[in-house]
């Protein structure tokens, strides 16, 4: 349907947020992360994910290509619908969500409204292995690809998660050259390879 919204935020309330696009206004249903980087007036792009049924014809949007992502992963979830999956994304960052799933962090999931510790089993227990699903990874930024650190450390959870936010391998390797990860937590080791990626 349509990939994404390019128009001027018209409206901001509760958890939707109205593009114009031509002089015709598209509501679509959003996050709080979402919400918060965008501004009334001026003109931002919404990635869209369209859902139809006989009664309704809803569209949802997000500011960045990775939140969509992780809307899409939640809703293949059994027993999460669209507003349980904004919930969890409005509690939290595409980056933090996709940390908790590979960390298997229960807590940062139940923060979100309505989203009880056996959701967040479920949520983790069939997302783990989809999110950690990385093989290998350039970390010699020279082409050769070498076998990612035992599984379950934190170089590898860090690299697991990068690879799931869309980052290429030759991308994640140049990222973490230079980072410590010895006595990082996976989230720091993340948070250093993103902020790397921004000086670039």
């Amino acid at each position: 349907m349509f990939y994404y919204l390019n128009g001027e935020i018209a409206l901001m309330e509760g958890n939707l947020a109205v593009v114009d696009c031509g002089g015709v206004g598209y509501a679509c249903h959003t996050t709080a992360y979402t919400l918060s980087k965008l501004r009334q007036g001026q003109t931002a792009r919404l990635y869209t994910y369209c859902n139809i049924r006989e009664d309704a014809f809803d569209i949802y949007g997000f500011s960045g290509r990775d939140e969509l992502r992780c809307f899409e992963q939640l809703l293949g979830v059994t027993g999460v619908g669209p507003k349980a999956a904004l919930a969890i994304l409005s509690a939290t960052s595409p980056e933090r969500f996709t940390l908790a799933i590979v960390t298997q962090d229960e807590k940062a999931l139940t923060a979100a409204p309505g989203i009880g510790k056996k959701l967040a089993q479920r949520i983790i227990l069939e997302l783990k292995d989809k999110l950690g699903a990385v093989t290998e990874v350039d970390l010699s930024g020279g082409g050769s690809a070498v076998p990612v650190p035992a599984s379950g450390s934190n170089l590898a959870l860090a690299q697991a998660a990068l690879a799931e936010l869309g980052y290429t391998q030759s991308e994640i390797g140049a990222a973490l050259r230079g980072v410590p990860a010895d006595g990082l937590s996976t989230e720091e080791i993340v948070r250093r390879a993103l902020r790397a990626m921004v000086m670039r």
